[in-house]
Parts: structure tokens; C-alpha cells; sequence
């Protein structure tokens, strides 16, 4: 008997010390949405740790949380299915617009020199003797999934903005590929002549990181156009859940690359070959995506156009 109170004594010393009315009580489990920029086995894997490390700091159970497209994460969070969810710029405005402003950005991933943004991209096959926009004309062009920030909304802004060029018109066909990796295995298929994904550097992005993972060859991919720095997606929580609630998730997750390190490299995809590596997160609010949304209102209304 001695022994088991003794043993129980401990398993409560270390045991994550909550109070006892706090928000646990009623989110024993944290939903977290990820959105598909990979497949669905690499996106769990390279979320595992994450998800094990929130568990672990906030003493709930956390659950990741996929669907099939962008829509199907930011629909989970308006319907309240999920609490909190990583988003890219595009998609985060779209989940601000569809809950009528009901959420609130958290952070956003910080690399090593500071920066907080990427780049969206068009690529091609290096061998395909297209060099720039305008060897695309009469070309077909993919985009990644109509929420998509790098993958859609930016590129397809710039395009009729900056570059005066009308997609539906200069190109043969502009079909969506799903997901970012389907677009550049598109190109490198055959299937597509450019798809529009991202990049945070020229050895850090989308294309680059499948190189790595072997599921495409290297050298075959190359960009022709680059746009204007993005500001990271950030991970955003519902408005009405509790103060201390959110407070105390962005903290863990702020904590997470610092606490563990091999765990976030895993998470983060690091290289030790990358020159500026994401480190970790900063702490961002609404104005920061106002223009994204701005931008969201004016494809709105192109739509309906």
C-alpha cells in the first residue's frame, strides 16, 4: 500500500500541474486543421510531432485534423468542428470571411534572417524551352486549389494586375491540380506545361522539397516567375473559444521549437543545408492579412463578373 500511494504521489508530481475550473474541462480534445499541400501520409508524419508535443505541454489529447482541399479545413472551422488550424494567407482570409470575422490569427513561422514571408512561383520543365510568361501564351498553366494563396490567389492577381495578362484568354487552359505537389508532378509528367506553387528561397520550397524526398528528379523543374513577398499563413484559432485557452495553446506552440528541437526540424522539414531555415513562430494579428482579404473581394468580384 506504501508503495502504490508513494508511486501515485510521483505520477502527480509530474504530472502537468492545471487548476482544476480551467478550459480543460471542456475541450478535453484540441482539434487542429492542416491543410493539403502534400499528401496524406507525408502530412501526418510530418505533423506527429507537433500534435504529440501540444499533448504532451497542454495535458489534453490534440488531434490533426485533413480533408481532401483547402475548403474542406476552412469549412471544419466555420462549422466549429475544429479549434484551431494552420492556413495559408489566401485560405485564412477566406476562413475570416466565411465566419464573418469569428477568428483570430496567432502565428506565423519566422526564418532564421527574420523573415516572414515566401514567394509564390510558376514552374516548368527545364527542358521545355520556356524561359518567361510569355513562352507560356497559348500554354496550359495550373493552379493549386482555388484557396490557395501562392497557389491561386496571388499568381492569378499579379497576372492580370502587373503582368496585364487575362489567364482565360492567354492561355490554353488554367485547371486546378488539387494540391500543390499534383501540380508540379503535372509538369514533370507532361501533364501541365506550368503550375504555380511556392517557395521561401531558391533551395527551400515545394518543388525542392519533393527533389528530397525523391519523388521527382532533380534538375527537372525550373521558375520563370516569381512574385512579390508573401506574408506567412498563420495558425488561427476560433474567436469564442477561451481566452486562456488560446493563450495558453500560441505559448505552447510558441515553446515547441525551442523545447524540441529535433521534433520541430521533422515538423518544419529543416535542411541543414538551408541557408535560412525556419527557427520558429512570431506573434501576428488581423491588419497584418487585411490586404490578402482585400484581394480575396477582388477575385470575389471577378468571379461574379
Amino acid at each position: 500500500m506504501k508503495l502504490f500511494a508513494t508511486t501515485a504521489l510521483a505520477l502527480l508530481a509530474a504530472a502537468p500541474a492545471f487548476a482544476q475550473d480551467d478550459w480543460r474541462t471542456d475541450y478535453a480534445v484540441i482539434k487542429v486543421g492542416i491543410l493539403s499541400s502534400e499528401n496524406e501520409q507525408d502530412r501526418l508524419s510530418r505533423n506527429e510531432p507537433m500534435r504529440a508535443f501540444l499533448a504532451q505541454k497542454l495535458g489534453v489529447e490534440v488531434e490533426i485534423f485533413t480533408a481532401g482541399n483547402y475548403d474542406g479545413v476552412i469549412q471544419a472551422m466555420a462549422a466549429s468542428q475544429i479549434e484551431f488550424g494552420f492556413y495559408g494567407s489566401s485560405s485564412y482570409a477566406a476562413v475570416y470571411t466565411a465566419t464573418e470575422g469569428k477568428v483570430i490569427p496567432l502565428l506565423t513561422s519566422r526564418n532564421a534572417d527574420d523573415s516572414t514571408g515566401y514567394y509564390s512561383v510558376i514552374t516548368v520543365r527545364c527542358d521545355s524551352g520556356i524561359t518567361d510568361l510569355a513562352g507560356l501564351e497559348g500554354k496550359t498553366l495550373a493552379f493549386a486549389d482555388p484557396d490557395s494563396t501562392s497557389g491561386y490567389a496571388v499568381p492569378l492577381y499579379n497576372l492580370v494586375n502587373v503582368e496585364n495578362i487575362d489567364p482565360e484568354t492567354y492561355f490554353s487552359a488554367i485547371p486546378f491540380s488539387g494540391s500543390h505537389e499534383a501540380g508540379v508532378q503535372g509538369v514533370v509528367a507532361g501533364t501541365f506545361d506550368a503550375a504555380a506553387t511556392y517557395q521561401d528561397s531558391e533551395i527551400n520550397g515545394i518543388y525542392q522539397n519533393m527533389e528530397d524526398k525523391g519523388m521527382i528528379p532533380e534538375g527537372e523543374v525550373c521558375v520563370i516567375w516569381e512574385s512579390p513577398e508573401i506574408t506567412s499563413g498563420p495558425f488561427t484559432a476560433r474567436a469564442e473559444l477561451p481566452p486562456t485557452m488560446i493563450e495558453d495553446v500560441t505559448a505552447a506552440l510558441e515553446a515547441f521549437p525551442l523545447e524540441d528541437t529535433e521534433g520541430y526540424a521533422i515538423y518544419a522539414s529543416v535542411d541543414e543545408g538551408d541557408a535560412n531555415p525556419t527557427v520558429g513562430y512570431v506573434r501576428v494579428d488581423h491588419d497584418r492579412y487585411q490586404w490578402i482579404v482585400d484581394m480575396r473581394a477582388w477575385l470575389a468580384q471577378r468571379r461574379r463578373g
